[in-house]
């Protein structure tokens, strides 16, 4: 992988670990109100989940596990 790429991963990795952290804010706002749109939170669950997995993926690709 070129430099380039490696601070393309970088990115997106801080791009997808902040969107993240905004639902996770936004569902606990919302589920704190004690009144919201069931639909609308599990979509954002869902979001949320699948932005874990992204992170993840990429993580696992800039920092591989090296077995000493």
């Amino acid at each position: 992988m070129t430099d380039r790429e490696e601070e393309k991963m970088r990115l997106r990795l801080h791009q997808l670990q902040e969107e993240h952290r905004d639902l996770d804010a936004a569902i606990s706002a919302m589920t704190g109100q004690g009144v919201f749109d069931q639909l609308q939170l599990q979509r954002m669950k869902k979001r949320k989940l699948q932005l874990k997995d992204d992170i993840s993926r990429i993580e696992d690709y800039l920092y591989p596990d090296i077995i000493a």
